[in-house]
């Protein structure tokens, strides 16, 4: 039987103090945050470097970020990989964002007043 390795995050959000409680939470549930960005536009950058890959298992993106939002990001993302899997994590999640985030392919939406339910979103998004 082989090992199993922790899934990889790749976590983006403007504010520090979320970007470290967002790692600990993960970290906590068993996932390896193998990176993190400031803004859309630098999470771009560092997915975009990814070549060759191994892109991160789930990309976890705030959406309002200054430089490139969440959703722009999101569009680019999935653009280069139509398969990655993306939790939009936001205290802005209004419906037109939510289905905004739908249709691009995002693959789950979760308000920032519940980061103890992120692993719990990784762990279905990556079983399914």
């Amino acid at each position: 039987m082989q090992p199993t390795h922790p899934a990889t995050v790749l976590v983006v959000d403007d504010e520090p103090d979320v970007r470290e409680m967002v790692r600990a939470f993960l970290e906590i549930g068993g996932f390896d945050v193998v990176a993190e960005a400031v803004d859309g536009a630098e999470a771009v950058q560092q997915y975009l470097a990814l070549d060759p890959p191994p892109l991160p298992d789930v990309v976890v993106l705030d959406n309002r970020m200054p430089m490139m939002t969440g959703l722009e990001a999101a569009a680019r993302m999935l653009e280069r990989n139509p398969q990655q899997k993306i939790v939009m994590f936001s205290a802005h999640l209004d419906d037109a964002t939510r289905a905004q985030a739908q249709d691009l392919g995002v693959a789950a939406c979760l308000d920032k007043t519940k980061p103890a339910r992120l692993p719990v979103v990784l762990r279905e998004l990556l079983a399914a």
